[in-house]
């Protein structure tokens, strides 16, 4: 059998359940695969924006239009890195899923597939959100 994303986080799900490895349950929401036609080249990232609440503390709705940009998002993709005085590859300090946060005008917008993106620079991120 072919472990797909969606049969592997059921087989995740039911091992941390206590089930057996080989037991599979119906999920309720499939595991979205993200499959992106973007490679970010050197030191940039890709990054999606995380909506802000909609709603204040006090249970006040606040509308789009009124809304601020979100200033968090999750990294989607990293590029090789970047190459020092030397010639030598420098890793990125983000990774894949990280949510990090950045400037509200921050990266270049690009959408691919309906979905919007930001492609930025590592040194345009402020910090790694810790969950």
């Amino acid at each position: 059998m072919a472990l797909s994303a969606n049969n592997f986080g059921a087989r995740l799900r039911n091992v941390s359940a206590g089930y057996p490895a080989g037991v599979l349950l119906s999920i309720s929401q499939p595991i979205q695969e993200i499959q992106l036609k973007l490679r970010p080249l050197a030191d940039r990232v890709i990054v999606k924006r995380i909506d802000s609440e909609t709603k204040t503390a006090s249970g006040i709705v606040i509308p789009d239009a009124a809304a601020e940009k979100p200033d968090q998002g999750e990294v989607l993709a990293v590029g090789p890195g970047k190459r020092n005085d030397k010639g030598e590859l420098a890793a990125l300090t983000v990774k894949v899923g990280d949510r990090v946060l950045f400037g509200k005008y921050s990266g270049q917008t690009v959408k691919v597939d309906g979905d919007e993106l930001l492609v930025m620079k590592e040194d345009d991120l402020f910090a790694v959100v810790e969950k």
